[in-house]
């Protein structure tokens, strides 16, 4: 899966960029190539490796949106790993659940997030959760802030351990029915349930319908605002982009900071494409009215998505006709976390 991902644009194309990180501090967008991208998959691999991580273990990732994110879930995909990806806004409670369930061995998180100019304490919710979940050998800790942490016996820093290990990891053979990762439905309804995609016929999934869907062309920037703890953030962030050897844009902040001009701010200074989010955002930014939107050019705008739940009429209509000027496709899209 992720030579489908990596290894054959690397060979090919090394310094096509392969994820643009719109951090949360605007106008401070990170580059990261397909071969950068493949360097640090493997160096956390080989991490993840060294301390006893092997094909069929879980691991839990609970980070924000970022580049390492990514490699997270790739670096468990190249070892046969099995990753279950906990939106980082969730409770400790919510995480222990889930890591519980699943039977996860290890943790992968930052020291802290940042959304909306906050900071969020992720490492304090991760040992908060930990205490209740016996599986957990280890919690690999990131830097995304230069505070400091209280980091424990199991605490690993992941950055310096990735410095020190080597940026070859061969992949893990899968059979196409493997275990690709575990995703737990929302607990809406209920107790959360843990939903497994395999490895083939979900990337296949992902890579045709981003294709076809959104007419994704060689060249573009394609921009899902969603987070990488759903199953939009999995499939139209990061493996159906990458597998199409595209541009995927990773989105850190909120659409309203600094102001409710973000996204479109966004679209003008990366020059997006294909611009994907959810209904509830746009009924959010509708309120604010048309200015802040006809503020910034979206002429790079091509094709317009909608996710999460059914759009409203009102909603459409602002999106197509204000957003996307009455000249850009607006494709709906649904896809629970359990059914395609």
């Amino acid at each position: 899966l992720t030579v489908n991902c990596l290894d054959r644009h690397v060979e090919k194309s090394p310094d096509r960029v392969a994820l643009i990180w719109e951090r949360d501090e605007p106008g401070t967008a990170v580059h990261v190539t397909y071969r950068e991208l493949l360097d640090l998959t493997c160096r956390l691999a080989n991490t993840l490796k060294k301390y006893g991580i092997q094909k069929g273990d879980k691991v839990a990732i609970y980070m924000s949106v970022s580049p390492l994110s990514v490699a997270a879930m790739l670096a468990c995909a190249r070892i046969g790993a099995v990753h279950t990806v906990v939106f980082a806004g969730f409770s400790a409670e919510s995480l222990a659940g889930r890591i519980m369930d699943s039977d996860c061995k290890a943790v992968i998180t930052y020291n802290q997030g940042v959304r909306g100019g906050r900071i969020i304490e992720l490492k304090t919710t991760v040992d908060e959760a930990v205490k209740n979940c016996p599986s957990i050998k280890h919690v690999f800790v990131a830097q995304r802030t230069d505070n400091k942490v209280q980091m424990g016996e199991r605490d690993i820093p992941l950055e310096e351990e990735m410095a020190k290990a080597a940026s070859v990891c061969t992949p893990e053979s899968m059979d196409s029915e493997d275990m690709l990762f575990m995703l737990y439905t929302s607990g809406s309804t209920g107790k959360p349930k843990g939903i497994v995609h395999t490895q083939a016929g979900y990337l296949l999934y992902t890579a045709l319908t981003h294709k076809y869907v959104f007419d994704y062309q060689q060249g573009d920037v394609f921009g899902c605002v969603a987070d990488i703890g759903w199953i939009t953030g999995h499939s139209y962030v990061v493996y159906g982009p990458l597998c199409n050897g595209a541009t995927s844009v990773l989105f850190e902040s909120t659409p309203v900071y600094p102001d409710p001009g973000r996204y479109w701010e966004v679209v003008q200074r990366l020059k997006i494409n294909q611009f994907y989010g959810a209904p509830t955002a746009i009924r959010l930014l509708l309120n604010y009215g048309e200015e802040w939107v006809k503020k910034y050019d979206r002429s790079s705008l091509k094709t317009l998505g909608s996710v999460g739940e059914p759009i409203n009429n009102e909603a459409w209509q602002w999106f197509y006709h204000v957003v996307g000027e009455g000249r850009c496709t607006l494709v709906d899209t649904w896809w629970q976390t359990g059914k395609g």
